[in-house]
Formats: structure tokens, C-alpha cells, sequence
């Protein structure tokens, strides 16, 4: 049987978690998906589990692949390989931390060490509701003690002082162990973390305050590759977020040459801001430059300010808008933030009703699948391959006209719908467009430049791949994907 493959990555300690679409029956799953985890300071490792989904059961989980915090920050443009799959190991699957305070008084006979368990937090669910029932075990020199279990919590708060006495001689060499378990009221108790404290180091530097919870010491073998391998590519970036009024000078020098145009547009920060950045960073820049201008009510200015530079030097009306300029891209970036919900009006019905049908659609000859006779005629040049192919073809383009006849009549149909924000631009874009090619034979250009993005990077997009404009759940199965393909083209 194939297997559906699922990714599922998080960040330790917290329970940040997100999930990929499943490709079903395949060994040699392609996702192609990109998520943006938001993490704490305290973050310390990235995992991302592989699934087999079950439509019946639990999932089951195939491997694991985790990433420390050192081995990601070490590569500046971020770790970008083929990495083996690691076998998950219930005990090992911990996560959270546990706050205690440990003392020894230097005197008193036989002195007792104190262990105060005050909480601890974002353990591991373990119970179906998503909770635990936690409680800590606390062994030292062959003496064992409980905490009371605080039931469906990860976040449990004991506040309890367990005490040990020490014989002498006893300090050099042993440890404290503090566990914190899961308690079933059936079966075996679930492991949640360990954290250990040389006795010695107790007495000279008393441990306080949050310590993580580690699994216990692995044994597992390196499977070599036995369970697969997982192609990442995760990069880490940290911003410091300050209080509004720190960014106002560079909002400022940003939107000065929109807010008093008289000044040389060679100079401005906007024209240095598209000098400096590449190919690789322009994606970045333009978005963040489409949310400022957002947030100031001043996007559309935006865009007419990077569009009428761009015009102003391109000469040939055929390749306007066509290269990924800091102009194009951030008008690609803004029908993503204002229109998506609009898109989603638009096409989902028809992008729907393509999954659910799940017709046959193909017009390359050298891509259809006949039956083998077909197949052996078609070699023979016999009229029963060609008239196959025919059928084919001719089922195929039917289909298509269908598809593509209520797309664009969806789209024809949706003027009203269209949010005002993108209406505007588009029409002060015809303008300038109209200003800068006046003469008949560039009629069309004002349209053209406009349907380069309408079409070309917003609707065409979102129909080869729904799942990355959220229209859809899951990724298209290859049939699926081939009609879209088509449609988009």
C-alpha cells in the first residue's frame, strides 16, 4: 500500500506547529510549501515530523528531523539540504521547562536538601484531550519522592518542598534527578522530561529558576538513511521590534518623495532602495515597503510613484513590467494583501468544481494516456492510435473551454466585487501608461501592462497552485494538477 505523506514542523519549547497538505500513495512526496514560524527568544530547536495520515486511526509517525538553534543561526543563508530521517522515540518527544529552587544549608546535622517545585510549563500533551496530568518524582541517593498530580494541565503549578537527608559522604559523585511524568489511571505512566543536579554543585552554587526538561540519554542507532530523507530549506531570522515612534524617521524618509514630489527622483530613498537590492532580497523589500505604505493609507501612491520610474525607463512597451523590479513585485505584493479574499470569490468555484470532477484532460499526444492496443497502433501509425488521440484531444478541449469560459466569465463579472484599492491603481497605472506610449500603434499597451498582472501574477497563479493562495487544502493529485497547468496556461 502507498502511503500518504504529511510534514508537520515545530519549534521547542513552545507549541508552535504547522502542517503541510498530505500527497497520498507516494514514497517520494513533493511539497514545495513554505511557512513562517513567529518563535520566542527562548526558541532552542526546530523538529519536523514525517506522517503516514490515516483516514481511520491515528497517524502514524515515520521520522523526525530536528534542527538546533546553533546549527541553523551558523549558516547565514540558512541550512539547505538533504537530511536523513531520525527514528522518533516516544521518551525522547519532550518539550517545556520546569522552575525549581534547590538548597543546602551549610549547617545542621544531617543536613537536608530542600527541592522547592514551584510549576512548570508547555510540557507535552499526552492525553487525547491535549493535556497531561503531570506530577514530578524526585530521587536522590537511592530515595524517591512525589509531588501531587495536578490533572489536565500543561501547565502545572505544585509548589511543594520535598526534603532528603544526606548522610556524609554522600555528596561527591551522586546526582538529583527530578522527573515529571504524565499519571494514567490505566496502563503505564508517560514520560514529559528529566532534569539532573550534581549534589556537589548544589552545595556551592544552588540551582533557581526555569531549567528545560531533557529526554533520556539516546541509544537509538544511526539508521542510515533507512527511514528516508527530507529535503529543508529553514532559515532564521531575528528583528528586534521597538515602540512606533523609533521607525517614524524612516517612515519619513520614506514617504517624503510621495508626500513633497519636487525633489530629483534620482535622489530619493526609494530610487536608492531599488539600487541596492537584489534579485534574492527585492521579494522582502517590496513587501515590507507594501505594508508601511498600508498602514500610512498611502499604498496607491506607492505604486504609482515605483510604476512611473519604471516607465520612465523602459523604452520598449514589449517588456514593460515583465522583470522582477521592485515596481513589479510590490504591485504583485499588494493584490496579494488587499485581494485575496476577492480572488477567492472569484475562482473558487470554478477551482473546485476541477478537484471534485477530476476529468481527463491532456493535449500533448506525446503525454496521453491510451489503452496498450492504442498504444501499438499509435506506433504502427494506424487510424485507430490516430483517432484515439483525436478523441482524446477533442474531450480534452471541450473541457478546457468549459473551465475557462466560467473562469472568465467569473472574472469578467467581478468589477464590482473588485476592492476600490485595486481598482484605483490600476486606473491611474492606465494613465500613466497612456501618458508615456501616446501614439496609436501602443494602443494596447495600456491594457497589456494592466492584464501582466492582473492575470499573468495573480489569477493564473492562484489557479496552478490553489493550495498557495489558500483555495484549497490540499496540493492538486497529478491528474488534477495537468488540467490546472492547462487552464493557467
Amino acid at each position: 500500500a502507498g502511503m500518504g505523506g504529511g510534514l508537520r514542523g515545530g519549534a521547542a519549547t513552545s507549541p508552535i506547529t504547522n502542517r503541510t497538505a498530505t500527497v497520498w500513495k507516494s514514497l517520494n512526496p513533493f511539497w514545495g510549501e513554505e511557512y513562517t514560524l513567529r518563535l520566542p527568544g527562548s526558541f532552542r530547536s526546530l523538529a519536523v515530523y514525517v506522517l503516514d495520515e490515516d483516514t481511520i486511526g491515528q497517524d502514524d509517525v515515520i521520522g523526525k528531523v530536528s534542527l538546533s538553534y546553533q546549527q541553523i543561526s551558523a549558516e547565514p543563508r540558512g541550512v539547505d539540504s538533504w537530511l536523513s530521517l531520525a527514528p522518533v522515540v516516544p521518551d525522547e518527544e519532550v518539550q517545556g521547562e520546569i522552575h525549581l529552587e534547590l538548597q543546602v544549608p551549610e549547617q545542621g546535622h544531617p543536613r537536608v536538601l530542600r527541592c522547592h517545585l514551584v510549576e512548570a510549563r508547555d510540557l507535552a500533551p499526552r492525553d487525547l484531550s491535549g493535556t497531561s496530568d503531570p506530577f514530578a518524582r524526585v530521587s536522590c541517593c537511592g530515595h524517591t519522592l512525589e509531588t501531587a498530580v495536578i490533572k489536565k494541565t500543561r501547565f502545572p503549578r505544585w509548589d511543594e518542598v520535598l526534603e532528603f537527608e544526606l548522610a556524609e559522604g554522600e555528596l561527591g559523585g551522586a546526582v538529583l534527578s527530578v522527573e515529571v511524568w504524565d499519571w494514567d489511571i490505566v496502563g503505564k505512566n508517560d514520560f514529559l522530561g528529566r532534569v539532573e543536579f550534581p549534589l556537589d554543585s548544589i552545595c556551592t552554587a544552588p540551582p533557581k529558576g526555569w531549567f528545560q526538561l531533557l529526554p533520556f540519554p539516546s541509544t537509538a542507532e544511526d539508521h542510515g538513511g533507512q527511514l528516508g530523507a527530507l529535503r529543508l530549506a529553514v532559515r532564521l531570522m531575528e528583528d528586534r521590534v521597538l515602540p512606533p515612534r523609533y521607525y517614524q524617521p524612516l517612515i519619513q524618509l520614506l514617504t517624503e518623495p510621495i508626500l513633497c514630489p519636487g525633489q530629483p527622483p534620482a535622489g530619493t530613498a526609494l530610487a536608492i532602495l531599488e539600487e541596492v537590492t537584489s534579485g534574492e532580497s527585492r521579494q522582502d523589500v517590496a513587501t515590507k515597503l507594501v505594508k508601511i505604505f498600508l498602514g500610512q493609507g498611502l499604498a496607491v501612491p506607492l505604486l504609482d510613484y515605483l510604476t512611473a520610474h519604471e516607465l520612465a525607463r523602459t523604452s520598449d512597451p514589449n517588456t514593460l513590467f515583465r522583470s522582477n523590479s521592485l515596481a513589479s513585485k510590490s504591485v504583485e505584493q499588494f493584490m496579494k494583501v488587499v485581494g485575496l479574499p476577492y480572488l477567492h470569490e472569484v475562482l473558487k468555484p470554478v477551482v473546485n468544481r476541477v478537484f471534485e470532477e477530476k476529468k481527463y484532460v491532456e493535449l500533448d499526444p506525446g503525454k496521453m494516456e491510451l489503452s496498450c492496443s492504442r498504444r501499438h497502433s499509435r506506433r504502427m501509425m494506424s487510424f485507430k492510435g490516430s483517432q484515439s488521440e483525436a478523441r482524446v484531444r477533442e474531450s480534452s478541449v471541450e473541457l478546457l473551454k468549459g473551465y475557462l469560459g466560467d473562469i472568465v466569465d467569473a472574472i469578467v463579472g467581478s468589477v464590482e466585487k473588485c476592492p476600490l484599492l485595486m481598482r484605483v491603481a490600476f486606473k491611474q497605472l492606465r494613465r500613466r501608461v497612456e501618458e508615456r506610449f501616446p501614439s496609436a500603434q501602443h494602443e494596447e499597451v495600456r491594457y497589456f501592462s494592466i492584464s501582466g498582472f492582473l492575470f499573468l501574477r495573480f489569477f493564473a497563479p492562484a489557479v496552478l497552485t490553489p493550495k498557495l493562495f489558500s483555495l484549497r487544502e490540499q496540493h492538486a493529485d497529478p491528474r488534477t494538477g495537468r488540467t490546472l497547468l492547462l487552464l493557467a496556461k
